[in-house]
């Protein structure tokens, strides 16, 4: 009987350390498990942060327009670049009703009566005059046309990444340009000017 009870106690002893064997690998590999997955998450958190974290700072100019070719145009617009981004806001006065045709022009230089020492159109990448945008090429100081209204008021929003202000770069820097706004509408097509007309009003694009 003493043995019977003798090999009882021998076998519970060893079940009872196998169990707290088991459970303290399980408790391990559960460690690690953890340890693992909060690595992961980590790396993966790391993975999306943003690499740009200096994205800039916000450029603003304004521009006076002066009248020229004996009209009474005059305006302003207001350049701002924003995260590679420029918006170009036209506000101007004294036009005759109907369309006008507005662009950037070589050298911001409106000491003649005309205009015409701001230059031709603005085309560092010597493409075809067109609408911006259009496949077959535009210059980079084509805008288009803005409408003016019975009282002679005309209001203009543009929006592109293709320019900059004073960032160095010949194909995509405004600074030292002209604005010109023409007695009639751009027709897209005629080269190399769209035959928009006279030029009757002018502002230099500098600082």
């Amino acid at each position: 009987m003493k043995r019977v009870l003798l090999i009882i106690f021998v076998l519970a002893f060893s079940l009872n350390i196998s169990c707290k064997k088991d459970k303290k690998e399980t408790e391990v590999k559960t460690e690690e498990t953890t340890e693992n997955a909060t690595i992961e998450a980590s790396e993966s958190k790391k993975s999306v942060t943003p690499t740009d974290t200096h994205p800039g700072e916000i450029k603003k100019l304004k521009v006076s327009l002066e009248s020229k070719s004996n009209s009474n145009v005059t305006g302003n617009v207001l350049f701002t670049e924003d995260k590679g981004v420029v918006t170009m806001i036209t506000v101007l006065g004294g036009l005759t009703e109907g369309t006008h045709a507005i662009h950037l022009h070589e050298k911001a230089d409106c000491s003649s009566p005309d205009g015409k020492s701001s230059g031709g159109h603005w085309n560092p990448t010597a493409q075809p005059h067109g609408a911006w945008g259009d496949e077959k090429g535009h210059h980079k100081g084509d805008i288009g046309n803005l409408e003016a209204d019975a009282n002679g008021n005309a209001t203009k929003t543009f929006y592109t990444a293709q320019w900059c202000l004073g960032c160095g770069d010949p194909e995509r820097d405004i600074m030292g340009k002209a604005i010109i706004v023409h007695q009639g509408a751009d027709d897209l097509t005629s080269q190399p000017t769209g035959n928009a007309g006279g030029r009757v009003s002018c502002g230099g694009i500098i600082e």
